[in-house]
């Protein structure tokens, strides 16, 4: 087996290992560890040595041991949970537990809920759901978000430390709490997506891993929870919005706007397979955020040319997602489809709040888009200025590049 080969499988496998440990022994922080060390393992042995016959068993019990040797050196306060592990067979003789549970979707979801818990700040909630259930190591997520392995190794302990602090159970919660932590899982698989999709900072645009890990979990969720709109639109999403990725880049590695795409580069199998998630979920679920959004990147999907953009539809899905979520990124976005329709100084009134509201006040988005709307009105000096005053306030490089050289075919064309 290949080496990419075996990190799909160990990611795959990593949150059924948690989960088994976890609901065994509690303790998620000593756990989480525990099949850290156990994937590295896998990670050095299975390439080299082959996969054992039992994948998911080896893992559980090469991660049993780890515990077993962690609650040996205090067994002062590790006696019962010593008991249980020390019955575990040796690395060398890794075979099924007896008492193994078969493999179970609830874990995976308990183990996205449990990672969203509302006791942690968003960023850990991201970290820590790419670490325990996207089986990413630690030095990977400090790489996909540019900061320091050691900086992003102190959010996950802490992150780790408030859920063992707030007294989460590893259980499936109450209808009603699963409905609002869902939304919080959805909310950190979009971030982990537009993260990839848009890289907020450093000289690369898109971040593959993290774009490929939050449809990959995506995947999972829907497939544990079929019948749920949001989650199906979520996923709808992010299939019609990475099916531009190849698009988006010039071969010098500009960026390229959806209107000067070469549409033959998009992916149509993720745009056939997002327009037929997102369409079957409409019929029988109340429209959300994630179904809307879905729907309008179906609409630009569908239309062959620019030119021949459906923008009256757009206007009015955007009208629906205004009223059921509003926030002034989708005014943002609702000004431009405005200025399509009704033209660009329709659409440069709505941008006009954004400037006392403190999300958008200053944003490099906010003055991009009213540097796209001036040029589209024929002011070339105001569409310079905004363009480069969001060339100054982003912090990707990409981005700034391609601001940058908008502003400077304005100046040319004076």
């Amino acid at each position: 087996m290949t080496d990419r080969a075996v990190e799909d499988l160990l990611r795959t496998l990593a949150p059924q290992v948690l989960g088994v440990l976890v609901r065994r022994h509690g303790q998620f922080y000593a756990c989480e560890d525990a099949v850290q060390e156990a994937l590295l393992a896998a990670a050095t042995q299975w390439p080299a040595q082959g996969v054992p016959d039992h994948p998911r068993s080896w893992l559980v019990t090469v991660a049993t041991r780890r515990l077993t040797d962690e609650w040996r050196s205090e067994h002062a306060r590790r006696e019962r949970e010593v008991a249980v592990a020390v019955r575990q067979p040796a690395y060398a003789a890794v075979a099924p537990a007896a008492d193994e549970e078969p493999p179970s979707g609830d874990d995976t979801l308990r183990l996205l809920l449990l990672c969203c818990h509302p006791a942690l700040p968003v960023n850990a909630q991201v970290a820590l759901t790419l670490r325990a259930v996207g089986g990413l190591s630690t030095a990977e997520i400090a790489r996909a978000y540019l900061v320091p392995e050691a900086t992003m190794s102190q959010r996950i302990r802490r992150a780790k430390q408030r859920i063992e602090a707030s007294g989460a159970r590893f259980t499936l919660p109450s209808p009603a709490d699963r409905d609002e932590r869902l939304g919080a899982v959805l909310r950190v698989l979009y971030l982990i997506f537009n993260e990839g999709y848009t890289a907020s900072s450093g000289d690369a645009l898109h971040r593959v891993e993290l774009t490929g890990e939050a449809i990959r979990l995506a995947r999972e969720l829907h497939r544990l929870l079929p019948t749920d709109g949001e989650v199906a639109g979520l996923l709808a999403l992010m299939l019609l919005t990475d099916a531009h990725r190849a698009a988006r880049t010039a071969p010098d590695g500009e960026l390229v706007p959806l209107s000067e795409q070469d549409r033959t580069r998009w992916d149509r199998a993720g745009i056939d397979e997002g327009i037929a998630l997102v369409t079957e979920a409409l019929t029988w679920s109340a429209p959300g955020p994630y179904q809307v959004q879905a729907a309008i990147a179906a609409v630009h999907a569908e239309a062959p040319t620019a030119a021949t953009t459906d923008w009256p539809q757009i206007v009015a899905l955007y009208r629906v997602l205004a009223r059921i979520a509003p926030n002034p990124m989708v005014t943002l976005n609702q000004a431009v489809a405005v200025a399509m329709v009704d033209g660009p100084r329709a659409g440069l009134a709505l941008l006009a709040p954004l400037d006392a509201d403190d999300r958008t006040a200053g944003h490099h988005r906010l003055a991009a888009v009213r540097a796209h709307l001036f040029e589209l009105a024929g002011d070339r000096v105001a569409a310079r200025a905004a363009y480069l005053a969001a060339a100054r306030a982003t912090t990707s490089l990409p981005e700034r590049r391609y601001l940058e050289v908008r502003a400077a075919r304005l100046a040319a064309d004076r």
